[in-house]
């Protein structure tokens, strides 16, 4: 894979121009010398070429796609515990009857630098690792994947989870306006369209609370099966519907008061979001009614744990008892040895591949990586990560084809 700003036919500068002149001086492109390579692993059904293909990735950005190959919609799945860590080593691999390989072939695909792909030459991070340079590689390696093996009329699919979500957003755009390659769907896990409705630091934006609204339905269920609710709550359906109407009526009128909301009404929104997430009053008032994950999970349990942040039944030590926030996710350090030691163990062993080479669960990208984005009929990119809003992607590219299917 090469940036946008590739030409695969360099000109010889001393050429003539146009079959006329000498060539004006300065007239040749610039390659950039930046490059990537990029490592997949594909599962098709023999003789298969009308099936339909699902290319499918992980997030991060700069994590690898063990996550969804090893643990979802591979022909293989690790078996690990469900919300405790995961003993070390052996670990057990078994048939996986959740695989999607009946209804779709599928390509497992690891970002530029993580995995087992690679990137080289000048400047190599700054061509691949921005929202619309990783976006563009993957349009590049689908565009070469459908000549390579014969399946531009296959019915197509994208599945991206986490940063996945953002990255389809902008490919599927890439690949339908510029590209003119219509699919079929875009299937989104755990999505993050807009960076500021994200409840991990909504602080970088401080206008904007509708990031704690939209997670008071995830603090309630994760307080109910830790058992920290005040209150008893035998049906988890019903309180997830009685928090998602106070979250968005009661709860966002009290948030855009601001100051004007009185001292008897602040507290009565303290008491019922301590009925909603078992923090204490006390807490919630000193947060000014305004609690991000990292806070929520450094503080629902109360005693030395804190919560997972991909999937909030996991528990652990807190690193930092005086910390504000939790600093490590207890989730991924649960499972990830169990994932990235069957994914090696797979790879080299079953799939024949990895020898001599180093297998990156991911890499770190996500401080570094640069959110700027030019969203469709834009002239320039945003300036500010918290900016990053790939929802007008999505859109175009549901507009330009009515007959895209989203989920």
């Amino acid at each position: 894979m090469h940036p946008k700003d590739w030409d695969d036919v360099p000109r010889d500068p001393k050429a003539d121009k146009g079959g006329g002149g000498p060539a004006e001086e300065g007239s040749e492109p610039k390659n950039p010398t930046a490059e990537a390579s990029i490592f997949y692993v594909a599962y098709f059904k023999n003789g298969g070429g009308t099936r339909p293909v699902t290319f499918v990735y992980n997030g991060g950005p700069g994590s690898a796609t063990l996550w969804l190959h090893m643990g979802a919609f591979g022909p293989r799945r690790i078996v690990t515990a469900t919300d405790v860590h995961t003993p070390a080593a052996p670990y057990s691999l078994v048939n996986n009857a959740s695989s999607l390989l009946d209804a779709t072939d599928l390509v497992f695909i690891d970002a530029p630098g993580a995995g087992f792909s690679r990137i080289a030459g000048k400047d190599k991070e700054k061509a691949f690792y921005g929202v619309d340079q990783d976006a563009y590689a993957f349009a590049d390696f689908i565009s070469q994947f459908l000549s390579k093996y014969g399946r531009w009329n296959s019915p197509k699919y994208l599945f991206g989870e986490s940063y996945g979500t953002p990255r389809s957003a902008v490919l599927i755009n890439q690949l339908e306006a510029d590209r003119g390659i219509d699919f079929n769907g875009v299937i989104l896990l755990s999505q993050i369209l807009n960076f500021d409705l994200s409840p991990d630091r909504p602080t970088g934006n401080p206008g904007v609370d509708v990031p704690y609204q939209t997670v008071l339905p995830t603090y309630a269920a994760t307080a109910w099966y830790h058992k920290k609710l005040p209150g008893e709550h035998k049906d988890l359906e019903a309180l997830l519907a009685e928090v998602e109407q106070f979250a968005m009526g009661d709860y966002g009128r009290a948030l855009a008061a601001g100051s004007d909301l009185s001292v008897a009404e602040r507290g009565a929104i303290a008491e019922k979001l301590h009925q909603y997430t078992g923090l204490p009053v006390k807490y919630i008032l000193k947060a000014d009614l305004r609690i991000d994950g990292g806070e929520f999970r450094q503080n629902l349990r109360g005693d030395g744990m804190t919560t997972g942040r991909l999937d909030t039944r996991f528990s652990g030590p807190e690193l930092d008892p005086l910390a504000q926030r939790a600093d490590y996710d207890p989730q991924a350090t649960a499972l990830s040895s169990a994932y990235v030691s069957a994914f090696n163990e797979y790879a080299r062993k079953d799939l024949h591949y990895g020898e001599g080479r180093a297998f990156k669960p991911s890499i770190p990208t996500f401080r570094t990586w640069n959110f700027q984005h030019q969203q469709p009929g834009q002239s320039q990119p945003g300036s500010a990560r918290q900016g990053s809003n790939v929802m007008p992607d999505l859109a175009n590219a549901m507009k330009i084809n009515p007959n895209l299917r989203f989920s």
